[in-house]
C-alpha cells in the first residue's frame, strides 16, 4: 500500500513576494554588510560613516541605502547636510519571522528550559505585593520600549484586568523583583481559554533569569489550567523580550505596523504566542 504523504502546506503569494524583495535585495554581498553596519550602530550612522567602514564611495553606500530603504530594511533622515541612517528595528524581528516562514520552522517552540535561576522564588501574587508592581511597572515605563503606557495603572484597573489565578511575582532574598500577569482577550466564550502575558523585572535585577523564571510560571500553569494560547504584543526594539518569549515556547506571529504612538511617535509591535501543547 502507497504511503499517504501529509499534504503540503503553501505559503500565500502576497507573503512570497514580499519576502522574495527582501532577499533579492540582501543577494547583494555589500549590502548585507551595510545593513550590518548600520543595525550595530544604535543611534545610526552617516552615508560618509558607512562608505570609509565599506570601503566604497559615498555615490555607491547611498545607491545601497536606497535600495536598503525600499524594502524598509533602514531609515534615513536628514540632519543638516548629513544623511543619517538608522535600522528599522521591525525587520529585526520581520526577517528572522520571514525565513522561519519560508522554511516551515512556525510551529510552535518546545517550553520550557530548565536553567532557571536557583535563587529567583516565584508565587501568586499577594495584596501587600502591589506597591512593588507598581513601581517595577513605572520602571518598564521608563525604558521606553516594554509599553504604550505613559502612567502605571491603579491598582483597581490591574486587578479587574488580570485573570486571579494567573498573577504571578519573583522574589529574591524576600525583595519583589519581577511579575507576571495574564488577562484576558476577550469577554465572548469562545475566546476563554485565550490570555495575553506581560511581564516585568525591576531595573536592578534584569539578566539574571528572572524574566525566564516567570515566564516559565506563566507558561506551565497556564498550561495546567487549561488556557490553550497565550500571546503578548512587543515593541520592536525590546529584542531581549522578543528572546526571552521565544525560549517560553512563543512563536512570532508577525509584525504589527505603526500599530499605536508612544511619544508622538508611531511604533511597531511584534506579536508572539504560544499554544498550550493539550490542545
Amino acid at each position: 500500500m502507497p504511503i499517504a504523504l501529509p499534504r503540503a502546506q503553501v505559503l500565500p503569494t502576497s507573503e512570497a513576494s514580499t519576502y522574495a524583495g527582501w532577499f533579492a535585495c540582501l543577494a547583494e554581498p555589500v549590502r548585507v554588510r551595510l545593513l550590518h553596519a548600520v543595525a550595530t550602530s544604535p543611534k545610526g550612522s552617516t552615508v560618509g560613516a558607512l562608505a570609509e567602514i565599506l570601503g566604497t564611495s559615498q555615490s555607491t553606500c547611498s545607491h545601497h541605502v536606497r535600495k536598503l530603504a525600499d524594502v524598509g530594511f533602514v531609515r534615513i533622515r536628514k540632519e543638516g547636510t548629513a544623511t543619517i541612517v538608522t535600522i528599522n528595528e521591525a525587520c529585526c524581528a520581520g526577517l528572522p519571522h520571514a525565513a522561519d516562514a519560508v522554511m516551515g520552522l512556525l510551529a510552535p517552540r518546545p517550553c520550557c528550559p530548565d536553567d532557571l535561576p536557583a535563587d529567583v522564588t516565584v508565587r501568586a501574587l499577594h495584596p501587600d505585593d502591589w506597591p512593588a508592581v507598581r513601581r517595577i511597572y513605572a520602571e518598564g515605563i521608563a525604558t521606553g520600549t516594554a509599553t504604550f503606557e505613559r502612567t502605571v495603572p491603579g491598582r483597581a484597573g490591574l486587578d479587574a484586568a488580570w485573570l486571579p489565578d494567573h498573577r504571578w511575582v519573583a522574589d529574591v532574598e524576600g525583595e519583589l523583583v519581577g511579575w507576571t500577569a495574564a488577562s484576558p482577550v476577550s469577554t465572548r466564550p469562545s475566546y476563554a481559554g485565550v490570555a495575553e502575558t506581560a511581564v516585568y523585572v525591576a531595573e536592578n535585577h534584569r539578566g539574571r533569569g528572572v524574566g525566564k523564571a516567570l515566564l516559565y510560571k506563566q507558561v506551565t500553569e497556564a498550561d495546567a489550567a487549561g488556557l490553550w494560547t497565550l500571546q503578548a504584543s512587543v515593541l520592536t526594539g525590546n529584542r531581549a523580550a522578543i528572546a526571552l518569549h521565544h525560549a517560553a515556547g512563543y512563536r512570532t506571529i508577525g509584525v504589527r505596523e505603526r500599530i499605536a504612538q508612544l511619544n508622538g511617535t508611531w511604533h511597531d509591535t511584534v506579536l508572539v504566542e504560544r499554544r498550550s501543547p493539550a490542545h
